[in-house]
């Protein structure tokens, strides 16, 4: 992502990003809800043990991800409402 300037790409290709972007979060989001699921559930089965916190750990990255990749999603927001695209 950060190797593509915005500003460089044509109309198709900056609503394209902007698709890509907006189904990687939902992708993220229910990965998140998974992990924190397995994490539920594992608790509640075994205790906490050491396999417990693999989830929480997955799930932590992915929202690390998520929080950098908000950067981008402004730019990319920018550039639509500059070029005036919906």
């Amino acid at each position: 992502m950060d190797s593509i300037k915005l500003k460089e790409l044509n109309d198709q290709e900056l609503l394209q990003e902007k698709k890509k972007f907006d189904t990687n979060k939902i992708i993220n989001a229910s990965l998140i809800g998974l992990f924190l699921g397995v994490f539920a559930y594992s608790a509640v089965k075994s205790g906490f043990t050491f396999f417990t916190f693999f989830p929480l750990f997955f799930a932590f990255i992915l929202f690390i991800r998520g929080q950098k990749r908000n950067e981008f999603e402004k730019e990319l927001k920018n550039e639509i409402n500059s070029r005036n695209l919906k």
